[in-house]
């Protein structure tokens, strides 16, 4: 890896973050086997802090034993929500966690998934660590990670053109490989703005990854003979996720409150949560969707019937 491709990405995760940010990460935090936490995502491009906010926790193994255990090494990260009263005011944080090692495998693009190297070839903070080395490896993973995405997009992009082309067309790529919200065009939005930081990066991480080009009248001109294929992520990414969904259906600590919110933001109803319902999400979920039909029913009604209606 070229050191100065990681100097780049270890400077930019040095970036301050909100101290609010940092305050909520600590609170997430076991030191006992976490590494380091990164802080990543539309809360962080956006800074607003209303919604949830996005980490991942690298930690030095596995978090689950046996059966459990054995599923997490085949289908990472574990995932899990939190509420954390910060400065009197309530922060919210979905949070993927896995073992640093199976991080840096993935941002090498050694495992048959874009979701690492696509969403860590985007700026993150490094918002906790162990200490100086720990930043470091985690430095380290992510400038992996814009090497692997820079190779794709090597691939994926024109025979010759911009920066922005290439990005353009990676980025159009893995959001369509992904279950995702949303839509391709979303990835023109992660340009805007950063845009100037993306075509840094390109070149730098080309050297570091071994793909020759030429610059001609400001394009870019990448030989693509030895670059990855797309095939293999483009079939895995899908079923990838839906694997993932359903192990999460019996794993996702915090899943009943962190669906209570999402319908609170985006119906205005308040589900209640109940002690059956944050031990056994899966098994609740018909009950609550019944109770939110109900509630939205009741509403409708309440308007109709209402004389200035």
């Amino acid at each position: 890896m070229s050191e100065a491709l990681t100097d780049r990405i270890a400077a930019e995760l040095a970036a301050p973050a909100p101290a609010a940010v940092r305050a909520l990460a600590a609170a997430l935090v076991d030191p006992a086997r976490d590494v380091a936490v990164l802080y990543y995502g539309s809360t962080l491009r956006t800074g607003d802090l209303s919604g949830v906010l996005d980490f991942y926790r690298l930690t030095v193994r596995p978090h689950r034993t046996g059966l459990q255990g054995l599923v997490e090494r085949l289908l990472w990260p574990e995932v899990s929500y939190h509420e954390v009263a910060v400065e009197g005011a309530t922060l919210r944080a979905k949070v993927a966690t896995l073992p640093l090692a199976t991080f840096r495998r993935a941002a090498e693009g050694r495992t048959p998934d874009v979701s690492v190297w696509a969403r860590f070839v985007q700026p993150s903070q490094l918002v906790w660590s162990a200490g100086p080395e720990a930043g470091r490896a985690a430095a380290a993973a992510c400038a992996a990670a814009v090497v692997s995405a820079a190779r794709y997009a090597a691939r994926l992009g024109p025979d010759e053109g911009p920066a922005s082309a290439f990005w353009l067309a990676l980025f159009r790529r893995t959001y369509a490989a992904e279950f995702r919200m949303e839509t391709t065009d979303r990835a023109e939005t992660l340009l805007t703005g950063d845009g100037g930081r993306y075509a840094e990066l390109l070149p730098l991480a080309w050297r570091a990854g071994g793909v020759a080009f030429e610059v001609a009248a400001g394009n870019l001109l990448p030989v693509k003979r030895g670059l990855p294929g797309w095939t293999a992520p483009n079939l895995m990414g899908k079923p990838l996720n839906v694997a993932r969904i359903l192990k999460a259906a019996f794993t996702f600590d915090g899943a009943a409150r962190y669906a209570a919110y999402k319908i609170h933001r985006h119906t205005g109803v308040d589900i209640a949560v109940t002690p059956f319902r944050e031990r056994h999400p899966f098994l609740a979920a018909p009950g609550a969707w019944l109770e939110l039909k109900r509630r939205q029913a009741e509403a409708r009604r309440g308007r109709l019937s209402s004389p200035n209606s």
